[in-house]
């Protein structure tokens, strides 16, 4: 559920006072992660890569109170639940955007997400959930990728990370990934306490 507050009453009341009317209120870090054990159990498990981290990047933002806030036209709001966006190539040879909601449990999201791609994939139709904070996500897999930027409009405000081809190394195998967000939702100090536990996540996997 989606509920507007007051800005003035939270914790980010400065930073919202700050950064609203900001023309560039979007900030970019960068981070390469240890993949190794998390694409070891994607294929011990049969189960999707990208889907895997898009779970961890779900459960990490979960613990985290400011995922859960969006600044929008002026206003914040607040969400009861969390969903991640995945890109999709749809059979008109477009792409599609499409909203899984996260579920702490990890077989649960990956039905929903192969259900949930499936459809906008064939239908070439958006799948928007309006009701949960939304966490985008795109994977560029045609390449490896040292840095990308999304736009800095902030239009499109939500908290989003971007990746391409993961490289292999003698012992490892890393990804690069981008997270942009919104200055009025988290500070620096939150965006790194959500990049150090997802390289937490992803290096601790079974």
């Amino acid at each position: 559920m989606k509920q507007e507050i007051n800005p003035k009453e939270t914790s980010r009341a400065q930073a919202f006072e700050l950064w609203m009317k900001s023309p560039m209120p979007m900030v970019t870090l960068v981070k390469t992660f240890d993949v190794t054990r998390l694409l070891k159990a994607s294929r011990r498990q049969g189960l999707k890569f990208n889907m895997l981290l898009c779970w961890c990047i779900g459960k990490v933002a979960s613990q985290i109170p400011e995922f859960y806030l969006l600044p929008k036209d002026g206003k914040l709001y607040r969400f009861d639940r969390l969903g991640v966006n995945v890109i999709v190539d749809n059979g008109q040879g477009g792409i599609s955007n499409c909203d899984i909601p996260y579920s702490a449990d990890l077989r649960q999201f990956s039905r929903d997400y192969d259900m949930l791609t499936n459809e906008a994939a064939a239908t070439c139709r958006d799948i928007n959930d309006d009701e949960a904070m939304i966490i985008g996500t795109s994977a560029v897999v045609g390449t490896e990728l040292d840095c990308i930027v999304n736009q800095y409009t902030g239009i499109f405000n939500n908290p989003f990370l971007v990746w391409g081809r993961y490289k292999r190394h003698w012992f490892k195998t890393t990804q690069t990934i981008s997270l942009q967000f919104h200055h009025a939702q988290f500070d620096g100090r939150q965006a790194a306490l959500f990049l150090e536990r997802l390289q937490q996540t992803l290096k601790t996997w079974k």
